[in-house]
């Protein structure tokens, strides 16, 4: 693993940080060009880019602190402080779905302010962030996060000791879920690409996108590792993870939306 990939006088330029600042500036490079190309206004998209980045670190870091709690336990301010108590400088730990969930708000909140109609802008923006899931997940693999449990298939990975995932389950082969999402990224983004050629109302591609992401991440949880803190419930041996359940809700939210608009508006941009 390589969580550091270089180092400039005193700063370390961390592999995480470096993929999700690529994925941001690719994605909004993205959705940029698909605005001109649609006619729409690529200023609007990157100013929405950068209220959804604040948003997804914001919501990302809260999830994390709210389902870590004893993490933060007579040193509160480590929880928004870069300085830790401990000597180290960054912000460590992050839950993804948080990101996305307060992104969706924040996407919403800046239409209903600004009174604008929101579809087209979302459409044109939703699978630069399905690539950059692809791009920031190799950089969780370099950095040894968000592994998975252990497997015995042959496609496990036995991660360095000084890792997060070699430290949890040491010389143990785990599921590579980091580059299985990364590839699901991937694969996800051209898909969503090709079906929004049967686009037939605004809304589509967002909705669409939404839907595939929240499948995917209730079915990749079953491989990956949680603490005891995480799994909101079992069924028999198997836990439900709390992104699980937000992810089954995500995805209820999305379908209904989605005939909502097919009914309401189908084929009204052809």
């Amino acid at each position: 693993m390589h969580p550091d990939l270089f180092q400039i006088g005193p700063i370390h330029i961390k592999a995480y940080g470096l993929a999700l600042a690529i994925s941001f500036f690719v994605g909004v490079w993205l959705a940029a060009a698909r605005a001109k190309k649609q006619n729409l206004n690529s200023q609007v998209v990157i100013d929405l880019s950068f209220i959804v980045l604040v948003a997804a670190l914001a919501g990302s870091r809260l999830f994390y602190v709210v389902y870590h709690t004893e993490e933060f336990a007579g040193h509160w301010l480590d929880a928004i402080n870069p300085f830790q108590s401990s000597g180290e400088v960054g912000i460590a730990g992050l839950s993804m779905m948080g990101g996305v969930i307060l992104a969706i708000v924040a996407i919403m909140m800046y239409f209903i302010i600004r009174r604008t109609y929101p579809w087209p802008v979302v459409d044109i923006m939703a699978p630069s962030f399905l690539l950059g899931l692809g791009i920031t997940r190799i950089g969780c693999f370099f950095n040894g996060c968000c592994f998975g449990l252990p497997t015995y298939t042959g496609l496990g990975i036995i991660f360095p000791g000084d890792s997060m995932a070699g430290w949890v389950f040491p010389r143990i082969p785990l599921w590579p879920t980091q580059l299985l999402e990364s590839a699901a990224g991937f694969v996800m983004f051209g898909t969503a690409l090709l079906l929004e050629k049967k686009k037939s109302f605004h809304g589509y591609t967002f909705w669409i996108v939404i839907m595939m992401y929240s499948v995917w991440r209730f079915a990749i949880d079953f491989m990956r590792y949680y603490e005891d803190s995480m799994v909101l419930f079992s069924i028999g041996n198997v836990g439900i993870s709390r992104n699980q359940f937000l992810s089954l809700s995500l995805f209820g939210i999305a379908l209904v939306w989605f005939v909502v608009f097919k009914r309401r508006y189908g084929e009204t941009t052809r």
